[in-house]
């Protein structure tokens, strides 16, 4: 059905992680000048939040926010899909195929809107549609454009010392996949095949990544059984390649001054070389290195000053037997006057040849020719503060200058009329750095201030990002401002409970329903004891019942299942926090009652609960409306303004994520998508509904 159209042209700035208390209160101090810009053009809520999905995690709420439909009809629960054939494992889940609702943008294009999908984790890749009027870039993981498939060597810095006599390579500590929300190893991720190398056949590459096997293959096992293994422990980890260099006088060189010094560089695994030289500008210090290929020193590739960041950098970097063109960023973090000590921050390398998520690809060629290569952001910096200000922000201004410059060129030179765009640059700083804005005693030694100075340095970063498109409501476009859960800073250390990255052992463990193998010495291994486990705690917010006849190794007879559904509510609710004393589960219902929640349904567990507000970690484990220290809370964003939309309109209205895609499609008067379960928000409407 076709509706008379309040507005032609729509864009949705989608920021992942944006909480709407801390928004609100930092509109208030003045400090967001733009989205104040855009609450005086348009209609919010008092505090500008609405009530997100459940469980609050990025992949359901974004797709939540492009289908009007809940996690339980929508399909798309959490971060990872339970595996099929495990009840201890996960597996991929941002495939659109694994999404049983219709998106918005079916409805955009069918109305001959010329419609563009950038980077919306869950349920964008690949596209839903073939109407050529759709345009999708990305969608597969929320971190940056192009990180899931195009990386091709690690984040490294460079320590350089006179008193070194040769150099060093010492690799990262590898981690699990997708800590953080950041997946940089896809292909690993959602096939059971090894990497291989398939040159430019991106037919093939498509087929390994998309095909059948991602549903039921790869599966990934991840035991959290102590705080080390949680993700508050190892998302705020530094972890990078270092490489130890000799300093000494340039030898060997061509067309170098005489007191210039050099040292190398280990790339692509330690297994290329890059030479570097020291030099004096304008002065009698050293404060300029230079990059080269070779020896001979008439072409450096890249000249890095004191005190800026350098960023897109093309060099050649090799990754299993593969070498392509790639974009790095480099950052000189200290250079003595005398030039005998060194550190120089190298950004990973991100393939340039790789547009194998771009639809239709000459999209990505012609970002790249008029605005530049998709840069490199830092995914370090943590419980290290230096990095986290002299790398981590620097890399994410110039990946969120990079996205508006690219939104912006398609919009004013590709005329799209519709544009559903995501950016993640505050929920990769909240899995970084959010928990240490509270000094708890796992990080007693940082400083609780200067972390919560990052947090609003994050969202200063986001309105700049925000305000450059601005001036599209001048040009008759429809703005809505959203997000999918807001971050909060945990009030205390919360046991093992509701962590999203995998199986959840301890409490599960304390109330007797799982148990784990134990080696020769007694010690508990990372293998479930199946005949005497009668539930598991996985994927944040479900409980599953090792039940028989579904699942590989059950033992609990399906007519015994509704009264020890009961028994572990029972036992969840009187849980006690052995620190605290207090209770840690907030509310927990059996599957059919969880619809309430709209998390029900066989992609759900057969419990759905979530943790006390005060045990929150982050988000994904408690309600959209908790709230934690500093002022914050897990509550999305929801800004609506220009062309259709009351100005400087406060609606008492609740507003829901399902309500997002109807109020959309009456903006654009398209058709509603097929199982939209919202309704729209009307009362922000300039004319009546």
């Amino acid at each position: 059905m076709t509706r008379n159209a309040r507005t032609n042209k729509l864009i949705v700035l989608g920021i992942d992680g944006m909480d709407a208390r801390t928004t609100h209160r930092l509109v208030k101090e003045g400090k967001l000048p733009n989205i104040k810009k855009y609450l005086e053009a348009g209609s919010s809520r008092a505090g500008q939040e609405m009530l997100g999905a459940h469980p609050t995690i990025t992949p359901p709420c974004w797709t939540t926010l492009a289908t009007g439909a809940y996690p339980g009809t929508h399909g798309i629960t959490d971060y990872w899909r339970q595996s099929p054939d495990s009840l201890d494992a996960v597996v991929y889940n941002m495939d659109s195929r694994n999404c049983k609702a219709e998106q918005i943008w079916n409805c955009t294009v069918e109305n001959n809107l010329k419609t563009l999908v950038w980077h919306w984790p869950g349920c964008s890749w690949p596209a839903s549609s073939d109407n050529p009027l759709l345009n999708v870039v990305d969608g597969t993981q929320p971190g940056s454009v192009n990180m899931g498939v195009a990386q091709m060597d690690w984040e490294k810095i460079i320590y350089g010392s006179s008193e070194l006599d040769k150099p060093r390579y010492i690799p990262h500590t590898e981690k699990a996949a997708g800590v953080g929300c950041n997946i940089t190893n896809l292909q690993e991720v959602v096939s059971n095949q090894p990497a291989k190398d398939h040159s430019d056949d991106e037919d093939e590459m498509m087929e390994i990544w998309w095909g059948d096997e991602s549903r039921k293959g790869g599966e990934i096992r991840t035991y959290v059984k102590s705080l080390e293994d949680t993700e508050m422990m190892i998302g705020a980890k530094v972890a990078y390649d270092i490489v130890m260099t000799p300093i000494k006088p340039a030898d060997d060189w061509q067309h170098v001054p005489e007191d210039s010094l050099q040292f190398t560089v280990l790339i692509s695994g330690g297994q290329e070389t890059r030479y570097g030289l020291i030099t004096k500008s304008h002065h009698d210090s050293y404060d300029t290195v230079t990059l080269y290929h070779t020896k001979d020193g008439a072409d450096p590739f890249v000249t890095i000053p004191k005190d800026k960041m350098v960023s897109g950098i093309i060099d050649n970097a090799t990754k299993k037997g593969r070498t392509k063109p790639s974009c790095r960023s480099y950052k000189l973090l200290e250079l003595s006057p005398d030039g005998k000590t060194l550190r120089l921050w190298i950004s990973n390398a991100l393939d340039t040849t790789n547009k194998m998520l771009w639809q239709p690809s000459a999209l990505y060629d012609e970002v790249i020719a008029h605005v530049g290569p998709v840069p490199p952001v830092s995914l370090i910096g943590g419980e290290d503060p230096e990095l986290v200000e002299k790398v981590f922000l620097p890399s994410w201004d110039i990946y969120c200058q990079w996205q508006a410059d690219s939104i912006a060129y398609l919009l004013d030179n590709q005329h799209f009329d519709a544009v559903f765009s995501h950016l993640h640059n505050v929920d990769c700083a909240g899995h970084q750095l959010w928990h240490l804005a509270k000094t708890l005693a796992p990080w007693k030694d940082t400083d609780e201030k200067v972390y919560q100075r990052f947090i609003e340095r994050v969202y200063q970063q986001t309105d700049a990002y925000l305000g450059r498109f601005l001036h599209y409501l001048d040009e008759g476009y429809t703005i809505l401002v959203v997000s999918d859960h807001g971050l909060l800073v945990g009030e205390n250390v919360p046991p093992i409970l509701g962590e999203y990255g995998g199986l959840n052992t301890q409490v599960m463990e304390d109330l007797g329903y799982t148990t784990l193998k134990t080696d020769e010495n007694g010690q508990k291994i990372d293998e479930v004891d199946w005949e005497k486990t009668t539930a598991v705690q996985i994927r944040s917010n479900y409980v599953y019942v090792n039940l028989k006849g579904r699942d590989k190794h059950g033992i609990v007879d399906p007519k015994d299942k509704y009264d020890l559904e009961e028994k572990i509510i029972s036992d969840l609710y009187n849980y006690r926090d052995p620190r605290t004393g207090k209770r840690v589960v907030g509310i927990a219902l059996r599957n059919k009652d969880a619809i309430i929640l709209g998390a029900s349904g066989p992609e759900c567990g057969d419990i759905f609960f979530t943790v006390e507000e005060g045990f929150n970690r982050l988000h994904g484990d408690g309600l959209t409306t908790a709230e934690g220290y500093f002022e914050t809370s897990v509550s999305p964003v929801f800004i609506a303004s220009g062309k259709g939309i009351k100005s400087q309109f406060t609606t008492d209205r609740v507003i829901r994520q399902v309500d997002v895609t109807p109020t959309i499609a009456l903006l654009l008067g398209t058709r509603i998508p097929a199982q939209c379960e919202g309704a729209p928000i009307y009362q922000i409407f300039k004319s009546e509904v």
